[in-house]
């Protein structure tokens, strides 16, 4: 038993728990969401374009990572294809 209550007893820890199980159901619920009025492709890029942008930011603000005038670019860039496929849709 003292190899299987390691991962269990972090289970126990309430705000990691409440973190992951709001993230679960955000995770769900924003392209069920999204889906009511977009096609799928798009639906599934904005999703993907949004966490693509928000774990790439995670990264520069949260972990240090460089924020290069490309990387930046890179990313305006990315939120501007979104941008436009809801908007050319």
């Amino acid at each position: 038993m003292g190899g299987f209550a390691g991962p269990v007893a972090g289970v126990l820890r309430p705000v990691p728990t409440i973190v992951f199980g709001v993230g679960l159901v955000a995770s769900m619920a924003g392209p069920a969401v999204a889906l009511r009025s977009l096609p799928v492709g798009t639906a599934s890029a904005v999703w993907v374009g949004i966490g693509a942008v928000g774990t790439a930011v995670y990264g520069m603000v949260a972990l240090g990572e460089p924020a290069t005038t490309g990387r930046l670019l890179c990313l305006v860039a990315i939120v501007a294809a979104v941008i436009g496929l809801k908007v050319l849709q």
